[in-house]
């Protein structure tokens, strides 16, 4: 169940409290109440709300501007709402510079109060999760890995950061998208602003549109209230489209226009609003193909594909699998508030040799569970061997199964073999298949059929 916010409402008037209380409660809010700018201030000092509404004229004590100045040092991040009956635009701009979210006159109408807070409960959120991402990225916005793929995606990272190009990131599913997107807004100029993540496959199909877009209250039945939508939310910062390519047809036309105009219009509305947001897509399918099959429009997807960065599998840079562990082990031991642990030798081959399917997420899940099962500091072959899929010489469920340093046939020693070979000339050349072609001196129609064969992902 969600946790209900908590509003502040602070003004010298005990019925406008009653009322708005009233209100607000109705609506699921929590609600607390302060008759002056000191009471206000000492509340949020004993319990952090989640927005306040705040009158600009208390007799008695400190004014509304002189207590949003206390409140913007007490309770940073939180979104204030002022309210006045004879504010002038004076009064409104220094409140505004001063940090306000939203200037309400009175009388008030509560729709107008509901709507003013869920909109800054909204972007209080994504600027939340905006500051907890650069936290979590810290200051470099590390990726963890050195082999030569890596070092191309951050070298990719570090120039298109700076621009405001349109990135597409492609690679398997769980190879570390979100993580790249996220490094490119951390390290652009919109840092500071919000970065909004859209899971293009989750989205119902007739809800896209309200999702990216919002609606208007009334606008389509269950639209009992207006709703924000993402390209708002990101308004200054960063869009990521999470698995564009399963966007539907219709979905794609609407995203196109936004794209095209900078500015999008609420389901039921009638007037445009501009964004100024930055795009990131990624996907883990083969948009090239997806044009010629006819469910990606062509003219979409050049306005994501501007600057391509792809990401090669973890199973074609094993030499990222031991830094990729301890790095994992470090977080996990540190989340749980367990002791650093270590992997022995034994344990650390097997993990190498696993060809992880499911790619870097796939190893963290593995580390996880190898950290919460293991009652000691070190990580043992035995641990490894029960944690990983039975197939790679784990035991899983299934039983013992043959040691792991039983010699693997050559067919599939040479697979592996070209597979690296190839995969390597494809990560030099950005995934541009007739450049690796070149590189490897064959024809391109040779490196599709030996791609087919292997398994292998081009990219774009």
């Amino acid at each position: 169940m969600s946790r209900q916010p908590q509003v502040l409402i602070v003004d010298d008037e005990a019925n406008l409290r009653r009322m708005l209380s009233a209100v607000l409660v109705a609506e699921g809010f929590k609600v607390g109440e302060a008759s002056s700018g000191t009471e206000a201030v000492a509340a949020a000092q004993r319990r952090r709300p989640d927005a306040v509404l705040l009158d600009l004229s208390m007799p008695g004590g400190p004014d509304g501007l002189a207590t949003l100045e206390r409140l913007a040092v007490e309770a940073p991040g939180v979104p204030v709402i002022m309210m006045s009956g004879r504010a002038g635009l004076q009064d409104a701009v220094r409140a505004t510079k001063l940090g306000a979210f939203h200037f309400l006159e009175k009388p008030l109408a509560p729709e107008a109060v509901v709507l003013a807070l869920r909109s800054a409960l909204a972007l209080a959120k994504a600027r939340a999760e905006a500051q907890a991402l650069r936290e979590a990225l810290g200051p470099t916005a590390t990726i963890v890995g050195s082999s030569p793929q890596i070092a191309e995606v951050r070298s990719l990272i570090a120039r298109v950061a700076a621009t405001e190009a349109r990135v597409l990131i492609t690679g398997e599913s769980g190879t570390g998208k979100e993580l790249v997107a996220a490094a490119i807004h951390a390290a652009s100029a919109r840092a500071d602003g919000p970065f909004v993540r859209v899971n293009c496959a989750a989205i119902p199909r007739e809800l896209v549109e309200s999702e990216m877009f919002g609606h208007e209250r009334g606008s389509f039945t269950g639209a009992t209230e207006r709703r924000t939508g993402r390209f708002e939310l990101a308004d200054g910062g960063t869009l990521f489209l999470d698995e564009v390519g399963d966007l539907s047809i219709e979905a794609q036309a609407k995203l196109l226009r936004a794209l095209e105009a900078g500015e999008i219009e609420r389901v039921g509305g009638e007037k445009t609003i501009p964004v100024d947001v930055r795009v990131v897509s990624a996907t883990n399918k083969d948009l090239a193909r997806a044009v010629k099959d006819g469910t990606l429009r062509e003219d979409l997807l050049y306005r994501l594909h501007v600057f391509p960065v792809w990401i090669a599998p973890l199973r074609e840079r094993p030499g990222d699998i031991p830094e990729l562990v301890r790095h994992f082990v470090q977080l996990t031991c540190a989340r749980i508030g367990r002791p650093a642990a270590s992997v022995t030798p034994g344990a650390m081959d097997l993990l190498v040799r696993h060809r992880w399917p499911g790619n870097v997420r796939e190893l963290a899940n593995i580390v996880e569970r190898l950290i919460i099962l293991s009652t000691r500091s070190e990580i043992g072959e035995d641990e490894a061997r029960a944690a990983l899929p039975a197939r790679d010489g784990g035991t899983g469920t299934a039983g013992p199964l043959p040691s792991p340093t039983t010699p693997m046939p050559l067919s599939e020693e040479l697979d592996n073999y070209e597979r690296m070979l190839i995969t390597r000339a494809l990560s030099a050349a950005r995934g541009n298949v007739a450049e690796a072609a070149r590189s490897l001196a064959t024809d391109r129609a040779n490196l599709y059929r030996r791609l087919k064969r292997l398994g292998i992902e081009a990219g774009l």
